[in-house]
């Protein structure tokens, strides 16, 4: 292994590895593709029938698409902008939000890694029973094992493991598509209508279609995935390339992965399967061997998902510190180019909150749901960034102000964010504050560092607001309010 490098007196790290465009778009792939597109059957079918999912597709695709091109633009616009959600809630609203965002962003993949852990034991536990939905001990140390694999693998440098995360990518989407196309096989026009309206639990189609909207937020996580690597990018315009790429290719993918389920099965006996639903419907089309495919497709894609985030999650901590957001221990990076702390600090999160799980009343939709809201906060700044970037002037945008084109895509991606953390409901952003002011210590630690004022009159009413969420959070935690 070799021994870690600190930056120098100006913060300077060692040179960033080159990766090239279709590596970048592997990334945006192996980012989005994990986890959940195996459970959206079951997700889904929980919430509403076919005429919600394909409400909710449209919705959830095109706003999406409207920030897979925020992220393009922007990429473009400010190229002396890296890491993405971070740099540009940074440059937009000040270095406190930008904080906030970075933190949030940088959580949001540590608690999708939990989910993916608890997936995984989930999978396995259907042949072995002691390992329950993934929540039991012996799940909690055998992800513990893993985390701390993969740990020491990614602290081998940024270029061997991306090559992995490619080959991973290609492997993981074979029994995806696998699976639309023995579903549409198998489809039967009969069971597709009976599940067209939903059933009488699923209420008014507005509810369904916003009782899946975090479900959609938690697959398309990632699709930010080249912008956070700009700095590894071999060009810059392959940053934008790599996101639309990206989110188009999977998007298909998920979108047909959900339809296709409700001409198997009714969606009330969908709704009642273990997770990972998928398993589930394609056992009931072709027999038993279709949950044991598509349970080993889904180790290969988690664990491919799982590395990609924790990269991200790293360079994120990596970035921020390196701008003096964060302490100066977290912008060290050994002589393969990996921030060494900032992934320690991420595996150790990682950690916490996966033994946390162990109380929770339903491990994997816990961590699901939690991820996709701390992800909100971050997602919403960069679109309001690129509103931002519309409507005044700034020297340092290349080729002037953006075109109105690009203002409306802003501004139709921050109402589509916005409509999110509306759908996410109290539950999921009080427990967010939870996380998000304590964090405020380390933008404590990095002030002091720099011999700085720790906040200005504007910052201080966002901590006035983070630290008061965080209180009633907590009271509604102990009082019962709430419950994870």
């Amino acid at each position: 292994m070799p021994q870690a490098a600190t930056s120098d007196a100006a913060g300077q790290a060692p040179p960033a590895a080159k990766l090239p465009l279709f590596t970048l778009t592997a990334l945006v792939v192996g980012s989005m593709v994990g986890a959940g597109v195996f459970s959206l059957p079951g997700r889904f079918a929980e919430e509403t029938g076919v005429a919600g999912a394909l409400i909710a597709w449209t919705i959830a695709g095109t706003g999406m698409l409207m920030l897979a091109f925020v992220f393009q633009s922007l990429a473009v616009r400010r190229p002396d902008l890296d890491a993405g959600v971070y740099a540009y809630a940074k440059a937009g609203f000040g270095e406190y939000l930008g904080f906030f965002a970075a933190f949030g962003y940088w959580a949001s993949t540590c608690v999708g890694n939990v989910a993916y852990w608890v997936l995984i034991m989930s999978t396995v536990g259907s042949v072995w029973p002691v390992l329950g939905d993934g929540d039991t001990a012996v799940a909690v140390v055998l992800s513990s094992i893993g985390l701390w694999a993969f740990f020491w693998m990614i602290r081998r440098g940024v270029k061997e493991a991306a090559a992995v995360n490619k080959v991973v990518t290609v492997a993981k989407l074979v029994p995806i598509v696998f699976f639309v196309v023995l579903a549409l096989v198998y489809f039967r026009p009969s069971v597709f209508a009976g599940n067209f309206r939903g059933a009488d639990y699923s209420g008014s189609l507005f509810s369904q279609v916003r009782g899946t909207m975090l479900a959609t937020v938690f697959v398309f996580l990632g699709v930010e995935g080249a912008s956070v690597y700009s700095r590894h990018a071999r060009r810059r315009s392959d940053v934008g390339r790599a996101t639309v790429l990206g989110f188009l290719s999977v998007f298909a993918v998920f979108a047909s992965v959900t339809i296709v389920s409700y001409g198997i099965m009714p969606m009330a006996e969908i709704a009642g399967l273990r997770q990972p639903s998928m398993a589930g419907v394609l056992e009931a089309a072709v027999g038993t061997w279709g949950r044991v495919f598509i349970s080993v497709g889904l180790i290969v894609s988690v664990l491919g998902a799982y590395l990609a985030w924790t990269l991200m999650a790293a360079e994120v901590l990596f970035v921020a510190a390196q701008d003096d957001d964060m302490p100066r221990f977290l912008r060290r990076a050994n002589a393969v180019d990996v921030p060494v702390p900032a992934l320690l600090m991420s595996s150790l999160l990682t950690q916490v909150v996966l033994i946390a799980t162990s109380f929770s009343d339903d491990a994997f939709d816990f961590a699901l749901n939690l991820t996709s809201a701390l992800s909100l906060i971050p997602y919403l700044l960069a679109a309001a960034f690129a509103v931002r970037l519309g409507v005044r002037d700034d020297p340092r945008t290349e080729g002037g102000r953006t075109s109105r084109r690009e203002l409306v895509v802003g501004v139709v991606a921050t109402v589509y964010t916005a409509f999110l953390l509306y759908a996410a409901g109290p539950k999921y952003l009080l427990v967010s504050f939870v996380l998000y002011a304590p964090a405020t210590v380390l933008f404590v630690m990095a002030r002091r560092e720099q011999g700085r004022r720790l906040f200005s009159p504007a910052e201080l009413v966002v901590l006035a607001v983070s630290v008061a969420g965080a209180v009633l959070g907590v009271v509604a935690l102990v009082a019962g309010w709430i419950s994870l």
